[in-house]
């Protein structure tokens, strides 16, 4: 089985050596994780080893700089996924798994007849349900719990209400209390193809600055002819795109569907523009944003800060779904991970006018723009300038830029 493992991890682009492999091997043949329990002759699976000790000894061999965690996890999870239910048979059957094979059925009409709280009453009301409830909760239709048709918890349905911990599944959420991990997008991310990189191309001002290292052949024959035929080599700087790029990304939740999308862009864009600084933010921009999702808390930016380092010279490019509850826009407090002192549309507002060359590349189609309440809020605030990520959208949202 990890000899599969291995393979998977190459197959990810992972620098994994035969050498660290059999140290793999050698960890585990010597029971430096998990219980002792007798292996097979071959020592070919890591038999009676819970799935999260095995994950971080073999990460600990494997992999030796961080900047490949990501990609660890991701292949990580490809191979094991679900791994962990068949190697710990001490370890019980969640009662939540086994409610996702029933998923909640309601007609039109019950669904009709589930009550809509507007914002304060929504949160009024959580905060009540908080004091009084003191069990855990499936099913019902009050009480903070799973697979119902309260307002509060998650897995079951409501056209509008508070999400707590779980996974999205029916979009309508107007606030989302859990921890959530985001993963930093990967800038080395190969390009299936090379017209991205040409839609970017149109945003160009080129210009000559640095050291002198291009050879310059037309003032290198030039001067040698003037001088009776003596080699005299002339250098100049090396000609670079000059334009100076501000990207803010969008990153976790609903963005997760995009990944593959937005990275191929961003690699784009890393590869195509020598100024380019980014920064990521979760559904709208507040106070602050990030540079590493696994710090995001501790390493803060404060977007009054960014405002003030770089100057309307740089050309300003969201990329996001704009797909969120409209509270979050528009509502202080209306962040889904904690309470911001002022609305998202008022620093959106702010970004605009400090960069007066801006636009929102959008990874949603573009057909189901018009059926997100919160996609047409930010498409006004951009003032229409909201484009699809396509070669078409991106090859418009240059053009602007250049104007």
């Amino acid at each position: 089985m990890l000899i599969d493992f291995f393979y998977t991890l190459r197959a990810a682009k992972l620098p994994v050596s035969v050498k660290e492999f059999l140290t793999l091997l050698e960890a585990l043949k010597l029971g430096l994780v998990g219980p002792k329990t007798p292996q097979t002759e071959d020592n070919d699976a890591p038999s009676g080893y819970r799935i999260d000790d095995f994950y971080y000894l073999s990460r600990a061999t494997l992999v030796k700089d961080e900047k490949h965690y990501d990609k660890f996890d991701r292949a990580f999870s490809a191979y094991f996924h679900g791994v962990e239910l068949v190697t710990d048979f001490t370890q019980e059957v969640p009662l939540d798994w086994l409610r996702k094979t029933l998923e909640l059925d309601l007609t039109p009409e019950q669904k009709a007849a589930i009550e809509k709280m507007g914002w304060d009453e929504l949160m009024e009301t959580l905060k009540k349900r908080l004091e009084e409830q003191k069990d855990r909760h499936e099913g019902g239709s009050k009480w903070i719990g799973t697979g119902g048709t309260s307002p509060f918890g998650h897995g079951g349905y409501n056209p509008q209400g508070i999400r707590i911990g779980g996974a999205g599944k029916n979009k309508s959420a107007v606030k989302v209390w859990e921890q959530r991990a985001y993963r930093d997008y990967d800038d080395t991310q190969e390009l299936g193809t090379r017209n991205i990189k040409v839609a970017l191309r149109r945003l160009r001002k080129f210009a000559r600055e640095g050291h002198l290292d291009e050879l310059d052949l037309d003032d290198t024959i030039r001067s040698t002819a003037a001088n009776a035929g003596w080699l005299d080599i002339k250098m100049r700087p090396e000609r670079h795109n000059n334009v100076k790029v501000l990207l803010l990304m969008d990153v976790g939740g609903t963005m997760d569907e995009h990944i593959a999308r937005v990275e191929e862009l961003f690699s784009a864009a890393k590869a195509e523009f020598k100024h380019l600084e980014f920064y990521y933010f979760h559904n709208c921009v507040y106070d602050f944003v990030w540079k590493n999702n696994r710090r995001r808390f501790a390493e803060k930016f404060p977007t009054w800060d960014i405002i003030r380092k770089y100057n309307k010279d740089y050309k300003l490019i969201f990329i996001g779904d704009a797909t969120m509850s409209p509270y979050e826009i528009l509502q202080p407090g209306g962040s889904v991970e904690y309470s911001n002192e002022e609305a998202g549309a008022e620093w959106l507002s702010r970004l605009i006018h400090a960069y007066p060359k801006y636009a929102w590349v959008n990874p949603e189609p573009q057909g189901v723009w018009q059926y997100r309440q919160s996609i047409s809020i930010v498409q006004q605030l951009m003032s229409q300038r909201m484009f699809p990520m396509t070669l078409k959208g991106l090859e418009q949202a240059m053009r602007l830029l250049s104007q």
